[in-house]
């Protein structure tokens, strides 16, 4: 079975963050020296230096003084609340609060505004160049005036967006200090709690959530995150009806689309891509620049056959939002179809995206273990993973970690991680990759029966979880004397 998944398309070099041909030291170096640069930035950045003024590209329409008045005061207060916004709203906020804050550089609030601006223009945008501008924004609103909470809220943010979940739980703890009954300091914090592994926080912390009084435009924000967490309870009705609900109540399609998504999520995670490419879709029509949309209806194209389309919908995806992770998929799916040239090329665009990441300050340990335990050096994946796994033991770092040790020999080890991230049994959600990776594991390990019971489980989550792993599993249990279900056309190659 290991042979069959070592006959992967490898990219040449043994890093994804390196240049192929640069030997492994002078790498190493480049890498801190780019941390040590961006650390310094941080530091100056207290003077900050704003960018150029830029002419806008879109502007709200032309409704009268008192309806723009209200409009831009409205963009103002869901940013600071972490309520989505539209990207030309977002970048229209960003060049009046740049102008604000040179007119009233001592302005704490216009700092904080200003920075949480650029993570959620950063972020819908997969700009990571944003992310050192919001810090330095968010910083000086806190040398102005020490334990600003739209600034510590705001700095929690930048860290969820740079996957420092350790770093947004400080900053998440800070703000709830400050500002006990604010609810927008609890989103954030949900999240980080999450990303930490910690399921028992996040439940405590949503609790508290739902019993402080919110507006309605709380609302949906609200309601996203009961049902995130509710996913990783087990409760899947509860999150569907939960995402439902947020969507009926949003009052803007940018508000919407989110929801949409997500539930186009719950959808694929459950195996129905069907329902999930409606949902996708509908995301895509209400703001195309929805983040994660185009290419969930990319996945769920693929499950139905419909590649060619998916293949436009992937690039429809990396065009708006040029995510190093949307990349590796597509990589893998060109792969998949036995398209090798595409896949390289791919695979070579998922290593240039996460080097612009690295150097804005996101932590890519995760994907770049994920890469190179498949496609590239998986004593390297270890490595990185184990240090990620100190920092932040998340559920998706425990399988990756796991995967790593299989892919170098070390069963024993691996399955105790892959055990860890198929434990739901104190949160974290049921996947069909974990079941997968958990079942190689113990296949190899000699552990026939159980791992044809999590075969049989990957593939009753989600037949169409991956296409290139969707096969293995299929191959895995004809292998051990099991015939699976014959699946729907089009889900596994």
């Amino acid at each position: 079975m290991d042979r069959a998944m070592d006959n992967r398309v490898r990219v040449p070099g043994t890093s994804l963050l390196a240049e192929p041909p640069a030997p492994r030291r002078a790498r190493r170096w480049l890498r801190r020296v780019l941390v040590a640069a961006l650390a310094c930035g941080v530091v100056a950045g207290l003077g900050l230096m704003l960018p150029e003024e830029r002419p806008q590209v879109v502007r709200p329409p032309a409704a009268g003084p008192q309806a723009q008045a209200r409009a831009e005061a409205q963009t103002l207060t869901a940013v600071t609340s972490g309520v989505p916004v539209a990207l030309p709203q977002l970048t229209a906020l960003v060049g009046r609060q740049e102008r604000r804050v040179r007119a009233r550089p001592q302005d704490a609030r216009a700092w904080a505004v200003l920075g949480r601006a650029y993570v959620e223009r950063g972020r819908r945008a997969a700009d990571p160049e944003d992310f050192p501008r919001a810090e330095q924004a968010l910083r000086t609103s806190l040398r102005v005036r020490a334990g600003t909470p739209e600034a510590l809220e705001g700095m929690a943010a930048l860290a969820l967006a740079r996957r420092d979940f350790p770093a947004a739980k400080d900053y998440g703890e800070q703000a709830l200090k400050a500002a006990p009954n604010r609810w927008s300091a609890y989103p954030p914090l949900i999240d980080a709690y999450t990303g930490l592994g910690d399921y028992k926080a996040a439940r405590t912390a949503l609790d508290t959530l739902l019993e402080l009084h919110t507006g309605a435009a709380a609302r949906p924000v609200v309601m996203a995150r009961a049902s995130a967490v509710y996913q990783d309870r087990g409760w899947r009705e509860d999150a569907v009806a939960q995402l439902t609900d947020a969507a009926a109540a949003a009052g803007t399609p940018a508000e919407q689309a989110p929801c949409m998504t997500g539930l186009g999520q719950l959808a694929w995670d459950r195996g129905d891509p069907q329902d999930a490419l409606r949902h996708f879709e509908a995301a895509v029509r209400l703001d195309p620049d929805q983040p994660g949309a185009q290419a969930g209806r990319g996945r769920a194209l693929v499950a139905l056959g419909r590649t060619e389309v998916a293949f436009t919908a992937y690039r429809a995806a990396l065009a708006r939002h040029p995510s190093p992770r949307d990349a590796y998929e597509l990589g893998e799916l060109y792969e998949a179809r036995g398209m090798a040239g595409p896949a390289r090329e791919q695979y070579e665009r998922v290593k240039a995206l996460v080097r612009r990441e690295v150097a804005a300050g996101v932590d890519e340990d995760l994907l770049i273990g994920q890469f190179e335990a498949d496609h590239g050096n998986p004593r390297e994946a270890v490595t990185r993973l184990r240090a990620e796994w100190r920092r932040q033991p998340g559920t998706e770092v425990a399988d990756a970690l796991g995967w790593a040790l299989h892919r170098t020999g070390d069963d024993k080890e691996a399955l105790t991680y892959a055990e860890a991230a198929t434990d739901t049994s104190k949160g974290g959600v049921r996947s069909a990759l974990y079941a997968f990776h958990r079942a190689l594991i113990e296949q190899s390990l000699g552990l026939s029966a159980p791992s044809r019971r999590h075969l049989q489980g990957a593939l009753r989550i989600n037949p169409y979880f991956s296409p290139l792993r969707a096969s293995a599993a299929v191959a895995a249990l004809r292998a051990l004397g099991d015939v699976p279900d014959e699946p729907p056309p089009g889900g596994i190659p």
